[in-house]
């Protein structure tokens, strides 16, 4: 369904219109079993997902995904490696400067956080949920861009993807990451402004579903 997936990322265009950037958004698939787990429906996206993967980028060396463990710890790739796939065990967010790494989040309700810094290029990927958002998960991948690459927060470019929001959700995960966005000195900030909960054609939700669903996939890379 390339429609459906062109027209879901739009709301990445101020990143994707970075030079140097490539930032994309797989939604929902249909045809897909996923009426399990989170590994059985994984297993079934993964050859819809690779193919995707393979046709928007071109000379990526490795794939970094997190674990998710819904905390607030980030994984620093500083140096490339020799794996296809790497999952980083035991946190929520991604951070690197390399080109050919790809970061991947999985979403199912959680927002992820695209962040680029066209400055220092820079990026980082975060899965930014209940206690994610709480946790303050932004303010520690801000805090580890500045200290590592020396990024300042008002030359960063900040998207939260589609996540659950009010009323079907009981906390404004959207508008909590905003806030603490404007906290943290981010001026470039844009919301996509879609609650995954209110059309199941186009996302796949936790809570509406009861767990019984598929996972949106987040990614983003440096050319």
């Amino acid at each position: 369904m390339v429609t459906s997936v062109t027209e879901a990322f739009l709301f990445l265009h101020p990143i994707s219109a970075l030079p140097g950037f490539h930032a994309h958004w797989i939604p929902r698939l249909n045809g897909i079993n996923v009426l399990g787990d989170r590994d059985f429906a994984l297993r079934n996206l993964a050859p819809r997902h690779d193919s995707i993967i393979a046709a928007e980028y071109h000379g990526i060396a490795t794939h970094h995904h997190a674990e998710q463990v819904h905390g607030n710890s980030i994984a620093l790739i500083t140096s490339p490696c020799d794996k296809k796939i790497i999952t980083h065990a035991a946190v929520d967010g991604l951070i690197t400067n390399l080109s050919g790494q790809l970061l991947a989040i999985y979403i199912a309700d959680c927002a992820a956080i695209y962040l680029a810094d066209p400055v220092t290029r820079a990026i980082a990927l975060l899965h930014s949920g209940k206690k994610g958002t709480a946790r303050n998960i932004l303010d520690q991948a801000v805090s580890t861009m500045v200290s590592t690459y020396g990024s300042h927060p008002s030359n960063l470019v900040c998207v939260v993807s589609p996540c659950i929001r009010p009323p079907d959700y009981e906390i404004d995960i959207a508008t909590s990451i905003a806030n603490q966005a404007r906290d943290l000195g981010i001026q470039n900030f844009h919301d996509s402004c879609e609650n995954t909960a209110a059309d199941l054609t186009r996302h796949y939700s936790y809570r509406m579903e009861k767990g019984q669903t598929g996972r949106m996939l987040a990614l983003l890379s440096i050319c």
